[in-house]
C-alpha cells in the first residue's frame, strides 16, 4: 500500500474518531514518506489529540512546513501542554511579531495566559499588534471580541470609543458597540431602542444579542418573533434555548412539546462503576487538571477543565468508562419518543455511530459551580459525577445539584428551576443540549465530574 492510501485511511479513521486507527495508520504514512509534509501534520496532530508526547512530532512536520500557522498554533499547544509553557508564548510571540494579523495566533496567546493564570496580561499582544498596526479595523475587531467573550466590559468599551476615533463610522464597530452595551448590565442595556440603528443587519450572532435584549426588556413575544426564523437554519441550536425561554414565559404549550416534562429528557443512570474503578478514574482525571484557571468561554467558575478531548486519550479507565457511556447513550436515544420533524432532540436519526462533539473533565474547588449554560455545538450533553464532596462539605441541598430550567440570571426572567438531580458518585445524567442547567455552588470539598457532547448525526 502506498503512504498517500496511509495517509487517507488515518484521515478517515479520524473522522471516525478512531484514534488508535488513525494513529496507527499514520505512522505507517511517515514511515513510508518521511518528507510528506499533511502526513507529518496529520501523525503529530493526532499524537497530541490523544495525549501523547508530541512536540517531537511537530518539530518534525514543522522542518517540512516551517510557515504554516495552523502547525504552529498546534504546536505551542503541545509544548504548553508538556509543561513548556514559557517557550510556547516565546515562540506566538515571535511569531505574532512577524505577523500581526495573525487571529488565531493571538486568541491562542490570550488562551494559553488565562490558563496558566496570566489574566492581567492575556491581551497583550493584540495591543502590541494595534500599536504596530493602527489601520488594521480586523485587529480592533478580533480584540474587542475577546475583551467581550472575557466580559471586561469596561475595556471593551474603552477599545471600541478608540477604535471609532481612527477609523470614523463602521457597521462592525456599530454592533461591537450596542452589543456591549446590551450584555454589560450598563444603562443602555435596558433602551428599548438599542438596536434601532441596526434595524436593517441580519446576522445571527447579532440577531442572538436582539432576542437577549427582548428578553432583559419583558418581551417575549418580540425575542420569539426574531428567533423563529433561523429554527429551520443550520444556526438552529443558537436559538432554540432562547425559543424555550420564550415559549415558557408565554405559558405556550409548545413549550411541553419542546422540552417535554423536562424529567423525560434527562435521565440519570448507573453506570456501574465499582468503588476501585471511580478511585482510579477521580486519579486519572485529576492528573489531567493542569491548568491555573478556567478557560475565557467556559461556565466553570472556581474550579478548572481539562484540554482536549478526554475520550481520546488512550487511558484504560477512560476507555472502559468511554465504552460504558457509547452504551448508556444508545439505550437512552431507543427509549426517547418517536422521532418528529423539527424537534432537536428527537427529528435526527439514530441509527448512526455514535461521536462526540468534545468530551473533558471539571474539578470544582470550595465555592465552584457551573453558571447556566446551553451547548450549541451538542445534541445531547451529559454530566457523569465521580467524586462528590461529603453532604457536611457541599452544604445544605441543593448545593452541588444539577439544576435545569432557569433562564441566564443576567435576564431576570424570574423562570424557576424545572428539574434538578442530586450528584451520586458514578451517576450519569443524559439531557438535551438546549437545555439550560447549571450546577449550585458547593460550600467546600471538591466535584469531580467528567461531561461530554454527542454530536449531532448528519
Amino acid at each position: 500500500m502506498m503512504a498517500i492510501d496511509w495517509l487517507q485511511i488515518g484521515l478517515a479513521q479520524r473522522d471516525l474518531q478512531d484514534m488508535e486507527g488513525a494513529l496507527e495508520a499514520l505512522e505507517r504514512a511517515v514511515t513510508d514518506n518521511p518528507t510528506n509534509p499533511i502526513a507529518a501534520f496529520a501523525h503529530a496532530q493526532v499524537r497530541f489529540e490523544t495525549g501523547r508526547d508530541a512536540v517531537a512530532a511537530f518539530e518534525r512536520a514543522l522542518h517540512f512546513d516551517p510557515a504554516n500557522p495552523q502547525l504552529i498554533r498546534t504546536y505551542t499547544a503541545a509544548l504548553a501542554a508538556e509543561g513548556e509553557a514559557e517557550r510556547a508564548q516565546s515562540i506566538l510571540l515571535d511569531t505574532l511579531a512577524l505577523h500581526p494579523q495573525w487571529l488565531d495566533g493571538h486568541k491562542s496567546l490570550a488562551t494559553l495566559r488565562v490558563a496558566i493564570g496570566a489574566r492581567e496580561s492575556f491581551d497583550e499582544s493584540y495591543q502590541r499588534a494595534i500599536a504596530a498596526l493602527p489601520d488594521s479595523l480586523s485587529l480592533r475587531l478580533a480584540h474587542i471580541h475577546l475583551l467581550s467573550t472575557a466580559r471586561a466590559w469596561e475595556a471593551a468599551r474603552a477599545s471600541v470609543e478608540a477604535a471609532r476615533q481612527a477609523f470614523g463610522p463602521s457597521r462592525g464597530l456599530e454592533v461591537a458597540r450596542i452589543s456591549i452595551e446590551s450584555e454589560s448590565g450598563g444603562p443602555l442595556s435596558r433602551d428599548p431602542d438599542l438596536f434601532d440603528a441596526l434595524a436593517d443587519w441580519a446576522d445571527p450572532g447579532l440577531d442572538v444579542c436582539r432576542v437577549r435584549h427582548a428578553l432583559r426588556l419583558g418581551n417575549p413575544e418580540a425575542a420569539l418573533a426574531r428567533a423563529k426564523p433561523y429554527l429551520s437554519t443550520p444556526h438552529a441550536r443558537l436559538f432554540w434555548p432562547y425559543v424555550s425561554l420564550c415559549w415558557r414565559l408565554l405559558n405556550d404549550p409548545l413549550s411541553d412539546w419542546l422540552d417535554g416534562m423536562t424529567a423525560d429528557y434527562v435521565r440519570a443512570i448507573d453506570l456501574d462503576l465499582n468503588t476501585t474503578e471511580l478511585a482510579e478514574l477521580a486519579t486519572r482525571l485529576r492528573a489531567l487538571h493542569t491548568a491555573q484557571a478556567p478557560y475565557i468561554e467556559q461556565s466553570v467558575k472556581g474550579g478548572t477543565q481539562t484540554d482536549r478531548q478526554l475520550f481520546f486519550r488512550p487511558i484504560t479507565i477512560i476507555q472502559l468508562v468511554r465504552d460504558k457511556i457509547v452504551k448508556a447513550v444508545a439505550t437512552y436515544l431507543a427509549e426517547l419518543p418517536s422521532q418528529q420533524t423539527a424537534h432537536p432532540l428527537l427529528a435526527p436519526p439514530r441509527d448512526r455511530p455514535i461521536l462526540f462533539e468534545g468530551s473533558w473533565s471539571v474539578l470544582l474547588k470550595a465555592g465552584g459551580f457551573h453558571s447556566i449554560h446551553t451547548h450549541p455545538r451538542g445534541w445531547i450533553s451529559s454530566a457523569l459525577h465521580i467524586d462528590m464532596p461529603s453532604a457536611t462539605d457541599a452544604g445544605p441541598a441543593p448545593a452541588g445539584y444539577l439544576q435545569f430550567g432557569e433562564g441566564p440570571p443576567e435576564l431576570n426572567l424570574a423562570l424557576g428551576v424545572s428539574h434538578q438531580v442530586a450528584p451520586q458518585a458514578g451517576t450519569l445524567v443524559l439531557f438535551p443540549s438546549t437545555h439550560w442547567h447549571r450546577t449550585v455552588p458547593i460550600e467546600a470539598g471538591e466535584r469531580l465530574s467528567l461531561a461530554f457532547d454527542i454530536r449531532e448525526p448528519a
